[in-house]
């Protein structure tokens, strides 16, 4: 059985969704953090798809695109000891706090 990303030839009759959509501002960080995070060789693209093909199935049909990217840094950075997962989320919390 494959796995969710794997949609290449698959049969379907849904259109595809070609509409363009408005970045929200926490998309632009999550794209910005990726960037910095391969300038420093923290992460590379092999890694970053590969923490998104790992995800659950249901985690991985729920999340939009910048979720799935933000899941898969996580994971990355906690699977090399970079940062704890404590760490996370804590800064998630104080970020929550001043962003409401």
């Amino acid at each position: 059985m494959s796995a969710p990303h794997d949609r290449g030839g698959l049969p379907t009759r849904e259109p595809i969704d070609q509409t363009s959509h408005e970045w929200a501002d926490w998309e632009h960080l999550v794209n910005a953090l990726v960037g910095v995070l391969r300038r420093h060789d923290l992460i590379n693209v092999d890694e970053l798809r590969r923490g998104i093909e790992a995800m659950a199935p249901t985690e991985y049909e729920s999340s939009s695109y910048y979720e799935r990217w933000s899941a898969s840094i996580e994971h990355i950075l906690v699977e090399k000891g970079i940062l704890s997962a404590e760490e996370i989320t804590a800064a998630t919390r104080e970020i929550d706090a001043a962003w409401g």
